[in-house]
């Protein structure tokens, strides 16, 4: 009887041993409190991170860099949505959505050292408009649309994209070189020749796209969406700001709050804050005074994928608020408009 008894036991326990799930811990900001703190996990939910990470952490400290394999591609698609409302001094409001995405690839040709030999793939450009009904639509991988006003657009996407630049990038993401743009060049202008015949107008469309188009922007896009993390390091909890601006003139500035949220199941994210805060200018001519306030206030997430260095992911609200008001003294006139954006990178949903 006593056997018995031993024998149930020792089946229970092995039952509660076999049902036990393994676990893993994972590193990450408590939402609530704010401190660091470690958590377990089921494990079959954790991705395996390698010995030596592209994102590793060194006594608490995490650095970023890249470790990238040759033959594989990399995707980078932008997409940003815009929802703006207007509305006038009666009250009356009409709102407008735009949409647009940018669909690239890099592909990994060879590794010299600590540089990268890189194809960008410019894939696919896709834009949309809607507004009281009625939905425009500028889509390369769509035939060219019927509006004569949406050819043009349609015409010099379709050139820029199906192309192909040579990128260097060291294993720090630095960005060395972009190579590649006077063919692209050419063939967006002998495209814009089909439609356009005025020599001058089709001089300024080139012009136009050597300006916004060019290895100096493009550098410094790659920079902003590749490499986030201070070259010196961060930790869990850890605050940086940056700062650029938001006019010609750089008076006004959008300061981005960043910080190293988690480290765990082979991604590492970052959240953002920040913006622009609310300013208000005022102008009096005589009776009359003119004002406008502004406002902008940004949040969200970047992931990277912690094995690669490479962005996985990342998705910023961004709101802006202007509200332009003209007053006698006895009464005032206001017009507002609000935009609410979606600024993703690799969605992976919309």
């Amino acid at each position: 009887m006593k056997n018995i008894a031993a024998l149930a036991l020792v089946s229970t326990i092995a039952l509660v041993s076999c049902n036990k799930k393994e676990t893993a811990k994972i590193t990450k900001v408590d939402p609530k409190t704010g401190k660091t703190v470690t958590v377990e996990v089921p494990a079959d939910s954790v991705i395996t991170v390698e010995a030596n990470p592209a994102i590793k952490d060194s006594l608490g400290i995490f650095k970023q860099s890249f470790k990238l394999e040759k033959g594989k591609t990399y995707p980078l698609t932008t997409y940003q949505r815009d929802v703006k409302t207007m509305t006038d001094p009666q009250g009356k409001s009409i709102t407008a959505t735009s949409e647009s995405t940018d669909e690239m690839n890099f592909v990994v040709n060879d590794i010299k050292g600590n540089v990268y030999d890189l194809t960008l793939n410019l894939v696919a450009k896709r834009n949309s408009q809607s507004a009281q009904g009625k939905t425009l639509v500028v889509d390369t991988k769509l035939p060219e649309p019927k509006e004569e006003d949406l050819k043009m657009l349609w015409i010099v996407n379709r050139a820029l994209t199906s192309n192909k630049l040579n990128v260097k990038m060291d294993t720090k993401g630095n960005v060395i070189s972009i190579t590649g743009f006077e063919p692209i060049y050419t063939k967006v202008a002998n495209a814009v020749g089909a439609l356009v015949k005025d020599p001058t107008q089709k001089a300024g469309v080139t012009a136009n796209l050597k300006e916004t188009f060019n290895e100096k922007i493009l550098k410094d896009q790659l920079s902003k969406n590749l490499t986030l993390i201070p070259k010196k390091g961060v930790k869990i909890g850890e605050k940086w700001t940056n700062s650029e601006n938001a006019d010609p003139n750089g008076k006004i500035k959008v300061t981005s709050n960043y910080t190293l949220k988690s480290a765990g199941n082979g991604i590492v994210e970052v959240s953002i804050s920040g913006g622009i805060p609310k300013k208000t200018e005022k102008q009096a001519q005589g009776p009359i005074t003119h004002s406008m306030s502004s406002e902008l206030v940004q949040n969200g997430t970047i992931k990277f994928d912690q094995n690669t260095g490479w962005i996985a992911n990342q998705n910023i609200n961004v709101k802006t608020s202007q509200i332009e008001t003209i007053s006698d003294g006895k009464q005032s006139q206001s017009m507002k408009s609000i935009s609410n954006s979606s600024v993703m990178v690799n969605p992976s949903g919309k």
